[in-house]
């Protein structure tokens, strides 16, 4: 058995309060990578980025109208100008800009152009930076060719405007180049943020369902162990209260056994938040021999298997228990064979007992979570759980699991 406390062993907890195994491969997903910049989450990080990196257009764009010689009012409305082109770029790189509604989007495109090209009758090429900002609205809302195309058309009109108050070709080039690299990296930006803001929302998602996947696996685990381990507590004090005044010595004997059950079940729920745990089947078999022995029920145990895989066996024994448990739970119980063998490629579990009225099918929902647990351990491990009530009134519970587990790595106790 593993020792809980060993130091290559560390334990996180959830933000449900639950102890979470740091050996956890999804939890080790969900935690291991850095989320932020310091104290910054990572979307919030990206948005300021993106918001800083506009201004910083926007502050060229100042300082290049603050060298023109032109009116004071000129240069007022210059900065009114400046703060529509910001607030509607923000809007229009926003998570949400593209999933609003078409007539939205072209209301604010259509403010977008108005703000991009009219100031260029007062302050000429240099306002020409502005237009990457268009370019790159253009690119984030309207789709695909549509997009590139509107992006283009926008970068060659900046061709004209030097052309028509006599600057040179060499301007025209420029202020062309310099409109599609805006808008370049203002889409680029975007998406970046965008992208990073999904991928925090898919890692708190793999979190939350980390805790839920741990919540399951910790309740499967003690329903497991203390269902059958109570169940057989159970029995052994009803037996030894029976044998105290007639036969002392043998209760003597039973209590030993009692207190060995007893001792492990403590060592098994101790385990359960380690999130890795061995079963011998065959120590379970002579458990189980022993148990329905105290019950008066006559066991049938061949369990002839050669060494497995621990995750197959302790699988196994989990299964060998819950079955057991269930026998235990019928009292009209007399005769039960529990038998393993191996069979191509596979182990091959069975518990058959008589004693059964009612008629059973399988799991069921309001039936208990027993088999549904045990079915979705099996599953893990690639293995299959049958479970049926037989003609002549006696039920079946049979595993058959290969004997490499698929989706699980061999591991040995103690690695």
């Amino acid at each position: 058995m593993p020792d809980t406390d060993s130091p290559g062993r560390t334990e996180t907890d959830s933000p449900g309060g639950l102890p979470l195994p740091a050996g956890n491969p999804l939890l080790a997903q969900t935690t291991g990578v850095p989320t932020s910049f310091g104290d910054i989450p990572a979307p919030r990080l990206a948005r300021g980025i993106l918001a800083a990196v506009l201004l910083s257009y926007l502050l060229i764009t100042v300082l290049n109208v603050l060298r023109e010689d032109l009116p004071p009012i000129d240069k007022a409305g210059s900065a009114l100008g400046l703060g529509a082109v910001f607030v509607l770029q923000m809007v229009h790189s926003a998570p949400s800009a593209r999933r609003v509604s078409v007539r939205r989007r072209a209301t604010t495109l259509t403010l977008q152009v108005l703000v991009t090209y009219l100031p260029l009758l007062v302050y000429a090429s240099e306002w020409g930076s502005m237009a990457g900002f268009l370019a790159g609205s253009l690119l984030l809302l309207l789709p695909g060719a549509y997009g590139w195309a509107a992006y283009g058309a926008v970068g060659l009109s900046m061709l004209v405007q030097p052309v028509l108050v006599g600057r040179s070709l060499l301007d025209s080039v420029y202020l062309c180049e310099s409109t599609l690299l805006t808008g370049l990296v203002v889409y680029a930006l975007t998406s970046l943020a965008e992208l990073v803001d999904k991928m925090h929302r898919a890692r708190q998602e793999l979190a939350r369902m980390a805790v839920v996947e741990e919540r399951m696996r910790f309740a499967r685990d003690l329903h497991d162990l203390l269902g059958y381990s109570l169940s057989a507590i159970t029995l052994k004090g009803e037996l030894i209260h029976r044998l105290v005044p007639a036969h002392p010595e043998r209760a003597q004997a039973e209590v030993s056994s009692l207190l060995e059950i007893s001792r492990q079940a403590l060592a098994d729920v101790r385990t359960v938040a380690s999130g890795y745990r061995t079963l011998s089947l065959a120590d379970e078999a002579a458990s189980a021999r022993s148990v329905l022995g105290a019950a008066d029920v006559s066991v049938d145990v061949r369990v002839s298997v050669a060494e497995l895989d621990p995750q197959v066996e302790t699988v196994l024994a989990t299964v060998l228990r819950e079955g057991v448990t269930n026998v235990l739970r019928h009292s009209k119980v007399r005769h039960c064979e529990i038998a393993a063998r191996m069979t191509d490629g596979a182990v091959r579990l069975s518990v058959l007992n008589d004693g059964v009225d009612e008629p059973r099918t399988g799991p069921s929902p309001t039936s208990g979570s027993g088999l549904g647990n045990l079915g979705t351990r099996l599953g893990l491990v690639g293995g299959t759980l049958e479970a049926d009530r037989l003609d002549d009134g006696r039920f079946s519970l049979e595993a058959v699991v290969p004997t490499c587990p698929v989706g699980f790595p061999a591991q040995r106790a103690g690695d």
